[in-house]
């Protein structure tokens, strides 16, 4: 008995040491990234902890040393470590309208207030570290700047003003409270009234205003290029390459060496196709498929081989990282690489031989993959359709590779359905698009559906996406005796969290005052429920309201080394391998594979680690200044039809105002609450709603409505509604 108990003793205290080293180690993860937030999984992934036990010893020492006062529950399930009050505090400026500002640490945090008068020189975006006062009980964390650590940016773009002795620029964007001093011999020949981007040179101590000098005269308001330029530059986004840049795309060759093609897989004589949109020029991927003897298709997911022409720290290798992603406005692409490049070298052009990084499959007729490649290849591109092509061969049976295309999007289906039922979220938004004439003035509105041709392609992309994650994150590479996800090897992911249980729950209430039950019905889970409703609101009025907010209630997409999976497709590991030509992710992971397809060494990961941050936000980056584009155009296309009548639905329920989007053309425009002058309204937050306090009443999200166009400021891009009776 008494060995017994040592036994079992000693059993305990190996017990408690481990769990002491995994709460040291948890608390390292946090003491070296005091501004960072994390949830259970992406502890135990930076911990690589894989097994569920481990996972759930994370997520109880997580509420553990929450309870010790060492954590801070910023939301449902994510972490930070606590900050003491009085001590010093980095974070970014999330500068208000009115010129103070909130300190954001990060997602999820409790925002520092800021005012104007301890800002010193901090401009938005800017990150800083601040003093934090004492908080008071219950009132808002307040704190003062006392270190710019990194400026967010050095141009501004806006109007001048031109003087006879000086001038300023009036900054675009409506966070930025100083206007710029421009000296008369820094215009560079910009004049009054002209749109200009503008560089902070210097900022004297005890000067209200910065002082800068012109680098880029853009042209006069209202002009197409003008403005497009303008959106850029707001987003600090280039809108033209250096010299160097484009002088090094045009010393590469054209001609494909023999030497390298016999290096690879040569698939020059299977049928070969692109599917992609009619205007685009740059065609990152091709299809192949050819019947195997077993009966089972060999279906090849064929990917430009960028890195083949862009090698490491090369010039034009610094641009791409830098850009990170091409950008898409209404009326052109910004390409992440010159048109040398993207183009033309790169780009899966049909009759040409190209050089490719391609993911091969072989499926049954049942969607199932038996086997799959991956590797470095050649091919020929038969045919380049446009998706209203191939959507056409698809509807009638007839056409160009028929076959092929009828198979390709036959197995689709079936992967597709399969993916579904693995719980993947079926997102299928409408997309905007305007119909422009030579001078970029929008002539027509009109509404671009996903069809059978871009599904196809869409499911055999992310099939080839999937697997090349598959294959790095399982450690396949490595002989199967000594394979441990724990152990795989540095990699860069698309990782995207699950929906936040307090968005979740929202969102749920307010579907059900129209009808939809989102909370999951027995044995089924978020996922499932949320294609539930989405297929319920189809061809309903209330469609793109719920779709908008169920996409809101979902965590962002972001790119990491750190692996938690992709909860919104349902997959366990996935990374971005498609589109080398406009993101760089994509050609990190090429580089990555390959790296280790040669049995080279895992890589740094904080090295990928930053390039990833760095991916994420110059993608969110590049989505906005698309929105401020279709803004801008939705506000140009209706600035001549002011005083018409629209029917539309109420989108948006603010303290200030309602937010319209217009049924006809997905235009979207504000009521002020001041204009809705029958009654005093309050903003009711719980139920999306303006109430009149003396007539009760409402103005819910959701609700249709008739609005008459009273305004249209191209200036501040902003639609101005009045309610029609």
């Amino acid at each position: 008995m008494i060995q017994k108990f040592m036994s079992k003793k000693n059993k305990t205290n190996k017990r408690k040491t481990k769990k002491s080293d995994l709460q040291s180690q948890v608390k390292n993860l946090f003491s070296n990234n005091p501004q960072k937030t994390y949830n259970y999984k992406q502890v135990s992934a930076a911990l690589g902890i894989t097994k569920k036990t481990g996972r759930l010893q994370i997520e109880v020492l997580l509420f553990e040393l929450s309870e010790q006062n060492f954590l801070n529950e910023v939301s449902t399930g994510r972490f930070k470590m606590k900050m003491v009050p009085g001590t010093f505090v980095v974070g970014i400026v999330d500068m208000t309208a009115k010129g103070a500002a909130y300190i954001v640490p990060d997602e999820g945090d409790e925002d520092i207030f800021v005012s104007q008068n301890n800002l010193g020189h901090a401009l938005n975006g800017d990150r800083v570290k601040i003093l934090q006062y004492a908080q008071k009980r219950n009132k808002q964390a307040e704190g003062e700047v006392v270190e710019i650590i990194e400026r967010s940016r050095d141009q501004f773009v806006g109007t001048l003003e031109v003087s006879q002795n000086f001038a300023f620029l009036v900054a675009d964007s409506r966070v930025m409270h100083h206007d710029i001093f421009i000296p008369p011999d820094q215009l560079n020949g910009g004049k009054q009234g002209q749109k200009a981007v503008v560089c902070i040179t210097e900022w004297p101590g005890k000067a209200k205003n910065p002082i800068g000098k012109v680098v880029d005269v853009l042209g006069n308001p209202g002009e197409n290029n003008t403005e497009m330029h303008a959106i850029l530059a707001e987003f600090n986004l280039p809108y033209k390459y250096p010299e160097k840049v484009v002088e090094a795309a045009e010393k590469i060759q054209d001609k494909l060496p023999s030497e390298e093609i016999k290096k690879r897989r040569d698939f020059r004589k299977v049928p070969t196709f692109t599917i992609d949109p009619a205007d685009a020029k740059d065609f990152d991927d091709a299809l192949s498929v050819r019947t195997l003897k077993n009966g089972h298709w060999e279906v090849g997911v064929h990917i430009a081989d960028v890195t083949h022409y862009v090698t490491p720290d090369s010039v034009l290798d610094k641009e791409a990282e830098s850009r990170a992603t091409s950008v898409y406005l209404v009326d052109r692409v910004v390409p992440m690489l010159p048109e040398r490049l993207s183009n033309e070298l790169c780009s899966l052009r049909p009759n040409e031989d190209k050089l490719c990084f391609s993911a091969v499959f072989e499926i049954d007729e049942n969607g199932e993959v038996h086997d799959s490649w991956v590797g470095r290849t050649v091919i020929h591109s038969d045919r380049r359709f446009a998706y209203e092509e191939a959507q056409d061969v698809i509807e009638t049976g007839e056409g160009d590779l028929r076959d092929e295309l009828l198979t390709l999007n036959h197995l689709a289906r079936k992967l597709r359905a399969i993916r579904f039922n693995n719980g993947a979220v079926d997102f299928e938004r409408v997309e905007v698009k305007f119909k422009l004439d030579e001078n970029g003035k929008p002539l027509n509105v009109f509404f671009k559906e996903a069809k059978e041709s871009n599904k196809l392609i869409e499911e055999f992309m992310l099939l080839a996406n999937r697997r090349v994650a598959e294959i790095i994150g399982r450690n396949e590479l490595t002989p199967e005796n000594k394979r441990s996800s724990k152990n795989s090897k540095t990699f860069v992911y698309r990782i995207h969290d699950e929906p936040n249980p307090e968005k979740f729950e929202a969102f749920s209430k307010f579907v059900r005052k129209f009808g939809f039950e989102a909370a999951p019905k027995v044995n089924e889970t978020i996922s499932s429920s949320l294609n539930r409703v989405l297929d319920e609101v189809q061809g309903k009025k209330q469609q793109n309201i719920v779709e908008t907010l169920a996409i809101r209630t979902m965590s962002k997409a972001v790119y990491s080394t750190h692996n938690i999976g992709h909860y919104g497709l349902g997959f366990k590991y996935y990374t971005h391998f498609t589109s080398p030509i406009r993101r760089y992710p994509d050609m990190m992971v090429h580089r990555l594979l390959q790296r280790y397809l040669d049995e080279g060494r895992s890589a740094t990961r904080e090295k990928y680690e930053e390039l990833c941050d760095h991916s994420t936000k110059m993608e969110i980056r590049a989505s906005e200044a698309e929105r401020t584009s279709i803004k801008y155009k939705q506000v140009e296309f209706l600035k001549d039809r002011v005083g018409d009548v629209f029917e539309g639905v109420i989108s948006g329920v603010t303290e200030w105002g309602i937010y319209v989007e217009l049924d006809e053309n997905k235009c979207e425009g504000m009521v002020p609450i001041r204009d809705l002058d029958d009654d005093f309204y309050q903003f009711d937050e719980d139920n999306y709603c303006l109430v009149g306090r003396r007539k009760n009443r409402k103005y819910q999200l959701g609700d249709a409505v008739k609005i008459q166009i009273a305004k249209a400021n191209l200036e501040k891009r902003q639609l101005d509604f009045v309610l029609a009776t």
